[in-house]
């Protein structure tokens, strides 16, 4: 429909790397793309949007190859990103000076696979920590004052550890309250209270669990996506919880390949962009049911799902999309970069009026 949000590419750029994440960077028409080098080494370029077309203003090397990245526990002044490497390491890079990482610790034995941060861009409650997951299996929580983790979720003696894809921060409403999740490649999922330190719910969806987002880190927990390989992704909501069945959620099949990205609109939690593996982008609606929770007949209360509705969709590429980043400051405006060493700037109209 003529009055369905409009998905426009903006402007792009070939690069000379395989890149896996881009981040804009805060208050600023300027964003990151980290990945890999074809001589393996770690590409961190900033690309910035002059005159309709993206400039490279600066390139950085970096040892080991970069798998992610996040501006979540760094302050709006400092712009400080945390990365994760190919060779285990996570690092924190100040944006104004890339000549050396401001913290390095050796966080896991393998490739940190994934990265989340809270506490810094005025977004959560308590201080700023960063959460990984890597290949060896370990989700660990870091504090950035310090170079021991905060807390480690890791695979039992023995047991032939499961590969970590996916983690991400939620339920930061107080200085106190803060939960977990984390994603498997076997379909695990798995959510910690890092207050209580322990786990508070697991189930398994299937599927590789590719990506995972509350739609808000500074509120008590609303909803989560979790998206997987073989076209499906999950919305749960995560307001009720019922001993037996744990939280409703609401399956979905689309891209007809793996679901890379979730993501929430800054502006507006109702509104998500899944991308796949096809190089389409989908752009959703949640919509809510009329009552968000019933009784099971036994006395328990248990969550009811709503519904997905799709706005709209476009193909951006050939080759997968592999990440996405909505802009903090300017709605409906995006970054994203894809295998065939393309990253693109695209916008999202009528998003106000959603």
């Amino acid at each position: 429909a003529t009055n369905a949000p409009q998905l426009i590419e903006y402007a792009n750029k070939s690069v000379n790397f395989t890149p896996f994440t881009t981040r804009w960077i805060p208050c600023s028409p300027r964003f990151v793309c980290l990945g890999t080098n074809p001589r393996n080494k770690g590409a961190m370029g900033i690309y910035e949007l002059k005159k309709g077309e993206l400039k490279e203003t600066t390139m950085v090397t970096t040892p080991a190859g970069l798998k992610c990245g996040t501006f979540g526990a760094s302050f709006f002044e400092k712009r400080q990103l945390a990365t994760g490497d190919y060779a285990g390491k996570l690092n924190i890079w100040d944006m104004s000076n890339l000549k050396k990482a401001v913290y390095s610790v050796q966080a896991h034995s393998s490739i940190v696979n994934c990265i989340d941060g809270v506490g810094g861009l005025n977004i959560g409650g308590g201080a700023p920590e960063l959460v990984t997951g890597s290949r060896d299996g370990c989700v660990r929580v870091w504090d950035p004052r310090q170079t021991a983790p905060v807390c480690s979720i890791e695979p039992a003696k023995g047991e032939d550890p499961r590969e970590c894809w996916a983690v991400a921060f939620g339920n930061s409403y107080n200085d106190h309250e803060r939960m977990v999740a984390c994603g498997y490649d076997n379909g695990d999922l798995k959510m910690l209270d890092l207050r209580a330190q322990k786990l508070v719910w697991e189930c398994n969806v299937n599927n590789g669990i590719v990506d995972i987002q509350f739609d808000r880190k500074d509120i008590e927990m609303n909803k989560l996506i979790v998206t997987t390989l073989e076209s499906r992704f999950r919305v749960f909501d995560l307001r009720t919880y019922h001993p037996e069945e744990g939280y409703a959620s609401l399956l979905k099949k689309s891209h007809k390949s793996t679901v890379w990205v979730g993501a929430h609109l800054p502006q507006n939690r109702e509104v998500m962009m899944t991308l796949g593996g096809n190089g389409t982008l989908n752009l959703w609606k949640y919509c809510y049911p009329s009552k968000r929770r019933e009784d099971d007949g036994k006395g328990n209360p248990r969550g009811v799902v709503g519904s997905l509705e799709l706005l709209n969709s476009k193909r951006f590429s050939e080759q997968p999309i592999v990440s996405f980043d909505w802009s903090m400051d300017k709605p409906g405006l995006c970054s994203m970069c894809s295998l065939d060493q393309q990253v693109r700037v695209a916008v999202v109209t009528k998003l106000n009026k959603l």
